[in-house]
């Protein structure tokens, strides 16, 4: 026979859902995550599955005069992102911004990185919109379909966490729009090759939509 203790913990262990992956995923995780969203034979400017416009795949072009290595700037009109080299060229890659009203321009700091992140909805995104952020106040875990893709840059300005992100996204054909509620979205096997170039403490440059200046 089994004691009453026994049988309180057995029930409460069977009224408790099952998680259906933990919070935090281990780096083979991440390994297998990387393989399914990378397509075979993946060549970074040429490989187009997602039917993006072929301007919006990564290029590396001439820089502007002056920029600083490592820096990126992101050009709102025409939704590039641009990521500095020591030799006074870029790497331009295709993205999307925020919605109208969710954009937010500025100078950022890159303060810190992460592979295959989680993810929660600020308050302002379940208020904003509760059908469709709600189920995930609790935060969404790792994996090919969660918001934050495979990686995300985390934008700060001094020590504050804005909460925005230059991210991965399961929605790439949403690249070269305005889709997001403010943070910068990339094709995942594009952020991949941008992340393991991308220093901590480097700046972002996020411009207007108007063409304006910070």
């Amino acid at each position: 026979m089994i004691s009453r203790r026994q049988m309180i913990a057995t029930l409460a262990a069977l009224a408790t859902p099952a998680l259906v992956r933990p919070a935090l995923a281990a780096p083979g995780d991440w390994d297998s995550w990387d393989a399914q969203v990378t397509p075979a034979n993946f060549d970074l400017g040429t490989t187009n599955p997602w039917g993006l416009h072929p301007r919006f795949l990564p290029v590396r072009v001439q820089a502007n005069p002056g920029l600083t290595p490592g820096d990126i700037h992101v050009d709102a009109v025409a939704r590039y992102l641009y990521h500095i080299q020591d030799d006074g060229t870029a790497m331009r890659y295709g993205v999307a911004i925020g919605r109208d009203g969710l954009y937010e321009p500025g100078v950022y700091t890159i303060r810190r990185k992460a592979k295959w992140p989680g993810w929660t909805p600020t308050a302002a995104m379940i208020n904003r919109e509760p059908d469709k952020y709600a189920r995930w106040e609790d935060g969404m875990p790792p994996g090919p379909e969660n918001a934050l893709g495979s990686r995300a840059l985390y934008l700060y300005v001094g020590n504050r966490d804005t909460y925005l992100r230059i991210h991965g996204t399961p929605a790439p054909r949403s690249i070269g729009t305005r889709a997001s509620s403010g943070c910068v979205r990339m094709v995942m096997p594009h952020i991949n090759a941008l992340y393991d170039q991308v220093s901590t403490g480097v700046t972002a440059f996020l411009y207007p939509t108007d063409g304006g200046s910070l």
